[in-house]
């Protein structure tokens, strides 16, 4: 038996977990278990968040080192994870079915690189800041690490959304209990694994498997001091409640529902293909892709033709063959769950390509990638995240009517503007209210904040601003 069907990682070591039940792990693409973990239990949650407070407390630990000691195991940590960057991207799509192409580069190489940039950041950035006092002294501004903070990931980029949150939380001097995705646990365990061989210290970095019980009993634990989340924003209500009256400090990265924006001047032609990566990556199970085309209504029925001849092109298939673009989606409920809104949009729409699972593919949960036309922004297949390959064409009149689209909606976590005037672009771009948006392209920067406003989140992850957010600001005044 598969050591890891039986353990959680806490305080540098692989533990029996203290309760008895357990979870399958079931591809997606095959339909077959290939490995069991446990659900941590209380007691476990309990066990990982001392063993936390442990190494955050121990005054020549993790958060006490110099930034250029920290900064140097963090390139460590690094180059331990590129050299089991191979094996991580076989696990994902192993697990989740994301396409291998995209999981060698994502899961594979963004932690290490996110590692580098903050430990360069931690050599660059004073923790301390001196200012003139207004009472006649002088005010010394210390940046100091919060404490212990639990990051709940979700299963769709596992290891990329993982290290949003460990690099700069690490690199700040918190140590971490991370719980991984039910769907998504196995890559998690490389990384505990990567952590030891890198020389992390015992405790600054723990792995609880189980599902949303142990994600519950990890927010509400008193010795957690800030939680950091992706996924649905359902979920990260609750969450949120929690901290809120707790008073714990809290990062919320959740749904959306963006727009792409196709301005009146665009060249279709040579532009459709590059709307792939902001509209159906990874099956649309991708939080920021604009699901909704906004098309003008001058040119409507090219935009529809030109989507409906892009997805068609798009190979669907097993993920591990390089030639595939879209493998399935990461489960049955998930498929089930975008079958009923492609049923509903049925009813609300015109369906012009897709609505179906693929043909000859007997095992795995695929769905054809569809488009629907003649949507009116009211449509439920408008408002409420798919999270599916599932793209809904809507008209609008002018530059103001499509930013009024775009705005109307419960999100704004990302976007697009699309036009052969990139200062035209860039000017409607600006006036839509999301936290993110492309102009002639969308793929999100590592140097700089990643969030969204409305129900798409709280906080921001990435760059400087992630760094800050896992730290407190402390004034020590000199007289």
């Amino acid at each position: 038996m598969d050591r890891h069907s039986d353990t959680v990682f806490i305080d540098g070591e692989w533990v029996r977990a203290r309760g008895s039940a357990r979870y399958d792990i079931v591809s997606a693409s095959t339909e077959e278990t290939i490995a069991t973990a446990p659900v941590g239990s209380a007691e476990d949650v309990d066990a990982a968040v001392a063993a936390a407070r442990r190494a955050f407390d121990d005054p020549s630990g993790w958060a006490n080192w110099e930034p250029a000691r920290r900064a140097a195991a963090l390139e460590r940590f690094a180059e331990v994870l590129d050299e089991r960057g191979p094996e991580i991207a076989r696990l994902v799509t192993g697990q989740n079915g994301m396409p291998i192409t995209i999981s060698s580069v994502s899961e594979a190489v963004i932690p290490g690189t996110l590692l580098r940039y903050y430990a360069t950041l931690l050599r660059e950035t004073p923790t301390e800041t001196e200012r003139p006092s207004a009472t006649g002294g002088t005010t010394v501004v210390r940046q100091v690490p919060i404490g212990v903070i639990a990051a709940i990931v979700p299963w769709n980029f596992p290891q990329t959304l993982t290290f949003y949150k460990l690099a700069p939380a690490l690199a700040a001097g918190n140590t971490v209990v991370v719980k991984p995705a039910p769907e998504t646990t196995l890559d998690a365990f490389v990384v505990a694994d990567a952590a030891t061989a890198a020389g992390i210290p015992p405790g600054v970095l723990n792995i609880v498997s189980g599902g949303p019980d142990t994600g519950a009993a990890l927010v509400e634990h008193p010795g957690v001091d800030k939680v950091a989340f992706t996924g649905s924003t359902r979920a990260g209500r609750g969450i949120a409640e929690t901290c809120g009256r707790l008073l714990r400090p809290v990062t919320l990265e959740l749904g959306g529902k963006s727009a792409t924006i196709i301005l009146d001047d665009v060249d279709l032609a040579t532009e459709v293909g590059k709307m792939f990566t902001c509209t159906l990556v990874n099956s649309g199970q991708t939080c920021m892709l604009g699901t909704r085309i906004l098309a003008p209504r001058s040119r409507y029925a090219e935009v529809v033709d030109a989507f409906a001849g892009l997805v068609g092109m798009l190979p669907v298939g097993d993920p591990f063959d390089p030639g595939v673009i879209l493998g399935p989606l990461v489960s049955e409920r998930q498929r089930d769950r975008v079958e009923a809104y492609i049923a509903k949009g049925r009813d609300e729409a015109r369906l012009v390509a897709g609505g179906t699972r693929p043909a000859g593919l007997d095992k795995g949960w695929f769905v054809a990638p569809t488009v629907f036309a003649d949507v009116d922004n009211d449509a439920v297949i408008a408002r409420e995240e798919i999270f599916g390959p599932v793209l809904a064409v809507i008209p609008y009149d002018g530059d103001d009517d499509a930013v009024r689209i775009a705005n109307d909606s419960a999100y704004g976590l990302g976007g697009s503007v699309w036009s052969a005037d990139a200062e035209r672009a860039r000017a409607v771009a600006t006036r839509v209210r999301t936290g993110t948006v492309g102009v002639n392209f969308y793929q999100i920067d590592h140097h700089s904040p990643f969030g969204g406003v409305k129900d798409s989140g709280l906080g921001r992850e990435l760059g400087p601003e992630a760094l800050t957010s896992y730290r407190h600001t402390q004034s020590v005044y000199l007289g």
